[in-house]
This record gives structure tokens, sequence and C-alpha cells, in this order.
């Protein structure tokens, strides 16, 4: 497998490639086939938007047939058959079915497109330049969504100064802090230096930030706070939307509705780039054309995100992402974490994440990550110093090869727990 082409030519910000530097030939559901044939444990999941599983029957059939009936493949945002059958069912099966009133914006094809069109209409709504976000966010690589996300790495990457965004502490990070009454105090404090800002911008699950799951009175404290000072609430479902958390919506489990929304990843069914934002009616106040993009309603995305969205209520997907991450975590709980009592377990459905920070921190969650993909696991790293193993299979993955892969897990975790007591024992 030589991968002296990617070297001499691909660009240096290649990233995922220097953790797993394998040539990948083939895929299917919840395991991927380098050139030499060897299978791989699917973790990583395409950073989430392989949710239904690489190369689904299913969706693939849909997406050939309509390619094989010259289906039309690239339209702006003209009406197409594919937009007309997409946004049909979506409302129906999805948005009226969960008793959610949502118009919906094509931005760009990727998530951070999402979010830089829900920041704009948010502040045309509002007439205010301000936005909130939390502490260890991460919401996106263009200039807004940069402005957003915390990882110093990353902002720093900008080259330019990121503004009109107030930080606050999320809620695990100061247990003696309550956030919504510190965010209260910004917006009522004449001293605080804070101005009342156009939306509060979340993830109800950190992901990027360390798997930290935000609990259902949050959420509802946070949905009261915004009403009470006239501000918009954006929750950001771009990596934990699409069943991942056992509810299509992350926000259902705490009977929320934000005034935006948005989608992209699993959302393109197939893995094919579509990104949504979802506006609350009375503020889908865009002239026409004043957020565009080229690509913006991607129509074969349009029948991968139909067929996905099928296969997901035929098959009771976010059924499967509980009841797998409920067996998950119990062979996390039962295996690993006995291993060491500094490893820690977060997480909610089929997103889980092994915190390794007491116990090295990089070094030993790096350690354990090369040991994986050597054995035959492919999951990434995430949070503070990289130091949480993250677990994020397709939803759709067999049962057999969850287990199978928690094992790899367990003994790379063992193995390089040992190395790691030897090697202070020899310092010492």
């Amino acid at each position: 497998m030589t991968i002296d082409i990617f070297e001499a030519y691909e660009s240096n910000v290649r990233s995922y490639c220097r953790s797993f530097p394998a040539v990948f030939a083939r895929a299917k559901n919840a395991e991927l086939f380098d050139e030499t044939g060897k299978g791989y444990i699917d973790f990583f999941c395409g950073a989430g938007a392989l949710n239904y599983g690489h190369n689904n029957d299913y969706i693939k059939d849909k997406v050939i047939e309509y390619i094989a009936n010259d289906g039309i493949i690239h339209s702006l945002d003209m009406y197409t058959h594919a937009k007309r059958e997409f946004l049909e069912f979506f409302e129906k099966e999805i948005l009226i079915a969960r008793s959610f009133d949502y118009k919906i914006q094509f931005p760009g094809p990727t998530g951070t497109n999402a979010v830089e069109a829900a920041l704009k209409l948010a502040r045309k709504v509002k007439k205010r330049s301000g936005i909130f976000a939390l502490m260890g966010a991460f919401h996106g690589m263009t200039l807004g969504a940069l402005a957003l996300t915390t990882d110093r790495d990353s902002r720093e990457g900008a080259g330019v100064a990121l503004n009109n965004v107030t930080f606050v502490p999320a809620p695990y990070m100061y247990p003696e802090l309550d956030t919504i009454e510190y965010i209260e105090n910004l917006l009522t404090d004449d001293h605080s230096g804070a101005d009342i800002p156009a939306a509060i911008i979340i993830e109800t699950v950190q992901a990027e930030g360390g798997v930290y799951v935000f609990d259902e009175l949050f959420l509802k404290r946070l949905r009261i706070l915004c009403d009470k000072y006239d501000i918009l609430l954006i929750i950001d479902d771009i990596q934990v939307g699409c069943a991942r958390t056992g509810t299509f919506f992350s926000f259902e489990r705490a009977a929320i509705a934000p005034d935006i929304a948005v989608l992209s990843k699993s959302i393109g069914g197939y893995g094919f780039p579509l990104a949504l934002t979802l506006i609350k009616p009375q503020y889908d106040i865009w002239s026409p054309g004043e957020h565009n993009g080229t690509f913006r309603g991607n129509q074969i995305a349009f029948v991968a995100a139909k067929a996905g969205l099928e296969y997901m209520l035929q098959n009771s997907v976010e059924n499967q992402a509980r009841i797998k991450g409920e067996k998950a975590k119990k062979y996390i709980t039962d295996e690993i974490l006995p291993l060491s009592s500094k490893l820690k377990l977060r997480g909610i459905g089929l997103i889980l994440g092994i915190d390794m920070t007491s116990l090295g921190g990089n070094n030993i969650s790096k350690a354990v990550m090369k040991s994986c993909f050597e054995n035959g696991v492919i999951a990434e790293r995430a949070g503070r110093d990289n130091a949480v193993l993250k677990i994020m299979p397709p939803l759709t993955i067999e049962e057999d090869k969850l287990l199978k892969g928690l094992e790899i897990i367990r003994d790379s975790i063992k193995a390089n727990i040992s190395v790691s007591k030897r090697t202070f024992e020899l310092k010492g």
C-alpha cells in the first residue's frame, strides 16, 4: 500500500490519514477494507456522516436508479422532483410527526455552511451582532463558525481576529457554577461588559469537545432564558442529529424546539454532502438570493437523504441506537473501566467517549488509538488534549462487530496501561 503519491502531492493540511495510514479500497456497513484486504471496524463513521453505514443497500439502489434515469444532478435552487420528494417526506415524517414547524433552507453542502446561514439570519432578525457560545464547542472551520469554536489550534489557523462572540463556561466545567445563572448575570449586570446577543448557539452533546452530554434540565432552562431575553436559540445537530442520540433530533429528549437548528453529515443519507438550516417560520425574513451558493441543494443527496430517512423509520434506527448504546455502555463499564479507576465514560445513544485525561492524557490516548488501528479498529480522539477516545460507529453496526471493536479497545487500553506502568517503574 504505497502512500508516496499522497505524501508528494496532497497538502500538509491532511489529518485523519496521518492517524490511519492505510489506503482504503472498499467498505460495507461498519467495516472498511484496505488494499491488502485487511478489515477495520469503523468507530469513526465519517465523523458522523455515515449513520446508516457504508454503502447501505437500500439507499444505494435508490441513488443508482435516479442516476440511471438521468435525474437532475445540479440545479442551484430551482424546483426539482428530487427536492419536492425530500421536502414532502421530511415535512410529514420528521417535522410534523414530532410537532415541529420549520421552514427549510438549503445553504452550501456542509455543516459549516448551515451554521454560517444560521448566524447571518439571527443577526438580521435581531439586529444585533453578538453571539453567545459555550467553551468546548465546535461549530465549523469557516470564519463565522470558527469564531464560535474554542479549539485553540483551529482558531489560530484563521489568521484574522474572530470577533462578536462571548464564550461562557459549559455546564460540566465548574460544578459550583450555575451556567444559566451566569449567562443571566451577563445579560443583567450593567458592568458585565456583555451586550444582549442575537443568539445563543449550543450542541446538546459536545462531541469534539470530549463527548459531554447536556442534561435535559439545562436545555429546558436555556430555552426559557432565551425567550425571557428575546434571544434566538440555535442548536447545532450536525454531528449528533439523525438518530445518533436515540432520537432523530438530539434535543427531542428535552421537549424543546430551537428557533434555528442545523443539520448536515448523516442527513446526506449515503455520505453525500447536504446541509439544512431549519428556521421557525416567523424568522424566515431572507430576501431572494440574500444567502446562496452554487452547490446548495445537492440533488443526489436529496434522493439519498429521503431514502436514508425511509430506512431509518422502517428499521427503527432510533431504537437501535438506544439499545446498542446501552450494550456498549455496559461492556465498557464492566470490562474497560475496571482497568483503571482513572478512566471515565460519557455519552448517550451511540456516541460514547472514554476519557483518559487522568491516565496520561494525549500520550496514552494516542497510543491507544494507534494500537486500535493496528488491531483493526478506527476510532478518533476528541476533547481537551485529545484525551478522549470517541466511539461513534454506524447505527446499523452488527452487535457482534460492536462487541468485537470494544474488545479491541479494551485490549489496547490494557496493553498501553501496562507499558505506561512499566515505564513509570523504570523511571522511578
